[in-house]
């Protein structure tokens, strides 16, 4: 008997992108709206978001937008209980105020927290327990990165903070397995985003990044896009607590 290939489409299953109105987040969006998923977009401006899930409409998705400020946890376990579960969590709100160590101030240390780890957290568990009580299967996307595996200078917060994502998700893989509910982090390298625009403006720090990316280049956010498929899909149905790398090798020699 030939084995089948398991499938990569997502239809009839419910997905909440976070961060969606621009960059990874509208790549994520478009691609599991592309295989049949139902998409909410999410992410503080209002108007963002609805723009970005009426154009994926245009394409013939099914998406709709939310305004969600998600470091607010009242408002969005608020938001959460009023919808029905999800099926499919990327959890790609993020952020990040480069600063050297010697330099980094309490304000900027909480906020990047605030977002990157707190934020992500308890979304995740929120997902996570509206899927348990209804006895659901799920896939939870947390967006990480190369740095949530080796270090860098100006990015002491922003490392630690994909470091603990990396350490919560292989936790929560333990946790909600028997449930059906598999965690993975999805790793990018830098990727050319309006986030990261600015960085690169630095024609030092761009050659830095460019000597460590083996394949040459920066990446898109149509880098990601299939990615997110295949750990959203059944195609990687025995993943979870694992981390999948876009890094165009920068951690092979790191």
């Amino acid at each position: 008997m030939i084995p089948t290939t398991p499938a990569f489409r997502l239809d009839g299953r419910r997905a909440l992108v976070t961060g969606a109105g621009r960059g990874l987040g509208l790549a994520a969006a478009a691609a599991l709206a592309a295989v049949g998923a139902e998409v909410v977009l999410a992410a503080r401006s209002r108007n963002e978001v609805n723009e970005a899930a009426a154009a994926l409409r245009e394409i013939g998705g099914k998406a709709s937008g939310v305004a969600l400020d998600v470091v607010d946890l009242n408002a969005t376990s608020t938001w959460l209980h009023q919808v029905p579960a999800f099926d499919i969590l990327v959890n790609n709100a993020g952020t990040n105020r480069p600063a050297p160590f010697l330099d980094t101030d309490a304000a900027d240390f909480d906020f990047v927290f605030d977002v990157n780890v707190r934020a992500t957290f308890f979304l995740a568990q929120r997902v996570a327990r509206k899927l348990v009580s209804e006895g659901r299967p799920g896939s939870i996307i947390n967006v990480s990165s190369q740095m949530g595996h080796v270090g860098a200078a100006r990015r002491t917060v922003y490392c630690a903070t994909k470091h603990a994502v990396e350490g919560m998700t292989k936790a929560m893989a333990a946790e909600l397995g028997t449930h059906g509910i598999r965690v993975n982090t999805l790793c990018p390298t830098f990727i050319e985003t309006p986030m990261t625009k600015p960085f690169f403006a630095d024609t030092s720090f761009r050659k830095a990044v460019m000597s460590k990316l083996k394949l040459g280049r920066l990446g898109t956010p149509q880098d990601v896009m299939g990615a997110v498929v295949f750990l959203a899909s059944d195609a990687s149905s025995l993943m979870t607590g694992s981390a999948l790398m876009l890094d165009s090798g920068w951690t092979s020699t790191s």
